[in-house]
């Protein structure tokens, strides 16, 4: 099986790129299984260093398997130069959507070669998910969907949104999470209408709508939930929205597949909503991709003609969102495989009411 680091010159070769020079935390951890927090990677088409400093040498010699790692003693970019002297690079290329103007300063003057802005190599080949990084996402989905069980029983009224947010946070934690993907959003009542209504101080109260969208580092991939419910009975005209929102959601889940492009899927829920009278009131995109990162590549939204491929692993969350009254988001994370997709959550969709 080939190697990420092969897997990434594989890619270099292709896009006739020279060396690059990796120092986003995200595509270092891809590149090389380096979980510290100081470190970077310059990787030609034949040859991989891997750079950081006294406290993490000995773990990345054992984490960064067929890099060299070098220690650096003095200034990290000092020892990129170095390799770029010994290894005659004439062009190096970095990552332009993540180094700093105040970085890429630096180095243009300290290093001797031509410096190229490069974007999406690393990225393009995150997209693409192995047998297990799946099952470390589906982890992180399972201690999710363990805390939204357990949370259930925590709501009440008189609580407020941010001590539920805090309460998911532990139990995530106690079953093995590093952190949260994000701050956690719970709106309750009225603040449902807010697509990313981060929990406040808000007390929760009979007859409210809730959505909570929240998930967890595992092992460094993520996990990203939503669901809508209710304390007792939210209203008819909720409940129907609450519906609508479901059946989109299914018809996502029922069409995704390789071959389909994210722009095809985004249409499916959206033009359902909008037959239903609520296109108004879904603003966002149906979904995205995710894995080291919350947001990643592919992007299921208009803008997306790339067809999906096996291994791409996306969520699909539609919504309805009506300022004064409340709004509704059901989200599942979903892995595409070779004839279709696979749901990796199982926590019920279905309306709710606690």
């Amino acid at each position: 099986m080939m190697s990420r680091v092969e897997k990434i010159q594989n890619k270099m070769k292709e896009q006739n790129i020279e060396a690059i020079l990796i120092t986003s935390p995200y595509n270092l951890r891809y590149a090389s299984g380096f979980t510290g927090s100081t470190g970077l990677s310059v990787v030609t088409q034949t040859k991989a260093f891997f750079v950081t400093d006294f406290r993490y040498t000995e773990q990345a010699s054992e984490q960064a398997v067929g890099f060299e790692v070098i220690q650096n003693t003095g200034p990290i970019y000092e020892e990129v130069k170095t390799i770029v002297e010994k290894e005659k690079i004439s062009v190096l290329s970095f990552e332009k959507d993540f180094v700093t103007y105040a970085t890429f300063d630096q180095i243009r003057d300290l290093l001797p070669c031509e410096l190229n802005p490069s974007s999406g190599l690393l990225e393009s080949l995150r997209e693409i998910k192995d047998q297990d990084e799946i099952e470390t996402i589906q982890q992180a989905i399972r201690i999710t969907e363990n805390a939204f069980e357990e949370i259930l029983n925590f709501i009440k009224p008189g609580v407020t949104e941010i001590a539920v947010a805090n309460k998911l946070d532990f139990l995530m934690r106690e079953q093995g999470a590093t952190s949260v993907s994000f701050d956690t959003i719970v709106a309750s009542g009225k603040r449902s209408a807010m697509p990313h209504g981060v929990a406040s101080d808000k007390v929760i109260e009979e007859g409210d709508m809730i959505t909570i969208d929240f998930g967890c580092y595992y092992k460094g991939y993520v996990s990203d939930m939503t669901r809508t419910f209710s304390l007792g009975d939210p209203g008819e005209e909720l409940k129907k929205i609450h519906q609508i929102v479901l059946d989109a959601q299914l018809k996502v889940n029922e069409a995704a597949r390789p071959g389909i492009t994210g722009k095809e899927l985004d249409a499916i829920a959206r033009d359902y909503i909008t037959e239903k009278g609520y296109g108004d009131a879904f603003g966002h995109s149906t979904g995205h991709g995710i894995g080291l990162e919350v947001h990643e590549n592919p992007g299921i939204n208009f803008r997306n003609d790339k067809p999906l491929v096996e291994g791409n692993v996306i969520t699909n969350e539609p919504g309805i969102y009506i300022p004064g009254l409340g709004g509704v988001r059901i989200e599942d994370d979903l892995v595409i495989t070779k004839d279709g997709s696979r749901n990796l959550m199982n926590v019920t969709k279905e309306l709710i009411q606690l």
